[in-house]
């Protein structure tokens, strides 16, 4: 059983590259997808076989009967972080895997997106992503999102064979400027790994 946390349909539907996006999609591929979100978004989710609409802390789900969890593009939007890892770790089988993906609040990007208010981040990033619809923008909080927070978060909530890194994907999102763009490009080939927009971070439930 796959957990898919926080599984707005502008997840799935935002990457142009099929290939990639069908990796994102685990309908079919594996026994059940159980999608959880503080947003109604994931009712009209075609790629989840069940969806429960979070309402407090504690997700709606048995002890110990995932397989895998994954948090794509979330945790940055989570105002008590660690409630999330402790019921991630709740529902996980011994063994089972934690998969996330977050922005790093140390790389510039983040850095300017928390110089915008909240109220604003719909107007932003309808210039920088005009795909992205404004019922995917959510309020960021950046309370768990450098890579050494997201390490200590999962050894402290008992996971192991913890594995978190940066990564730079190709800046599309700065494609409105080409002097902005050649920027990013460079920051992509030198930046340390400690400063790269994305953590991704793997661990086993103990």
């Amino acid at each position: 059983m796959v957990v898919d946390f926080g599984c707005g349909r502008g997840a799935y539907a935002a990457d142009p590259v099929p290939f990639r996006r069908d990796l994102r999609i685990f309908k079919n591929k594996a026994a059940r997808v159980i999608g959880l979100d503080a947003s109604p978004a994931g009712l009209d989710n075609p790629f989840l076989d069940e969806f429960h609409r979070l309402e407090g802390t504690r997700w709606p789900l048995e002890d110990c009967t995932a397989d895998i969890c994954i948090c794509d593009n979330v945790l940055e939007h989570l105002p008590q972080p660690e409630q999330f890892f402790a019921e991630a770790w709740r529902v996980l089988r011994p063994g089972a895997a934690l998969c996330i993906r977050t922005p790093n609040r140390l790389n510039y990007i983040a850095l300017l997106a928390r110089l915008v208010p909240n109220r604003k981040h719909a107007s932003v990033l309808a210039k920088a992503k005009p795909g992205l619809a404004e019922v995917d923008i959510f309020p960021t909080f950046y309370r768990c999102n450098t890579i050494s927070a997201v390490q200590h978060a999962l050894t402290r909530n008992g996971f192991d064979a913890v594995v978190v890194y940066g990564y730079e994907a190709e800046p599309t999102y700065l494609a409105f400027s080409k002097i902005a763009y050649a920027l990013g490009v460079l920051h992509q080939k030198f930046a340390p790994g400690l400063l790269k927009p994305a953590i991704f971070a793997f661990a086993k439930r103990k």
